[in-house]
């Protein structure tokens, strides 16, 4: 039977990205972080598996053990437009942050509660697994629409690790960001970092 009714509105889909996400996680039959990168949400198929997770530590011990400030892991971080609404939601594998978080970080922190503002990045990293394609499509257009430095991709799928630079963005679209560099290596081969970043180890890669 046909009504003349307007469909129900997509309330989902209209929701505050910070609000949508914090229903995905109450809605979720397991534990779960979810993002939210180029107007949807995305949720992991699984949770992260233990060699994911000792793959993520190596190499944010690695910046630690270097004496890199600000270098993290677990944390979210909330990416604006000019005029403040959000546009990403994203919690990087591995991060560096360029200075420490001021009280001005720490109320927008409290406003959108388990997001820092993205303006704190000076490197983001990731290490693919059931999530690939988010990692070298919607997050590397994000970082890059963002201006963040240094974006680093260990990509266990195609068996390389990337050290991506010179962050464009060619007009207002930010799908169409890009980084101008693509430092590429074989996993097992050294990956050398911009300063005052170390060369990276991916040899622990090799067994995955």
């Amino acid at each position: 039977m046909s009504s003349d009714r307007p469909p129900a509105p997509d309330l989902m889909a209209r929701m505050e990205p910070v609000r949508l996400l914090a229903a995905c996680e109450a809605a979720s039959p397991m534990p779960v972080r979810p993002e939210f990168i180029e107007g949807r949400a995305h949720v992991p198929l699984a949770p992260p598996c233990a060699g994911h997770s000792a793959a993520v530590l190596d190499l944010a011990l690695q910046l630690r053990s270097a004496a890199v400030p600000g270098a993290g892991t677990g944390n979210g971080f909330r990416f604006t437009d000019p005029a403040l609404r959000t546009t990403a939601l994203v919690i990087p594998d591995f991060y560096v942050m360029r200075r420490s978080p001021t009280r001005t970080d720490e109320a927008g922190f409290d406003a959108h509660p388990g997001w820092y503002p993205a303006g704190l990045l000076a490197l983001v990293g990731e290490v693919t697994s059931t999530n690939h394609e988010t990692d070298t499509g919607p997050k590397f257009r994000t970082y890059a629409a963002a201006g963040i430095p240094v974006y680093v991709l260990v990509d266990r799928h195609s068996r390389t690790a990337h050290c991506h630079t010179g962050p464009v963005l060619p007009g207002d679209d930010p799908t169409e960001a890009y980084y101008a560099t693509d430092t590429k290596v074989t996993l097992g081969d050294p990956l050398p970092l911009p300063a005052p970043y170390p060369v990276l180890d991916t040899a622990p890669f090799v067994s995955d």
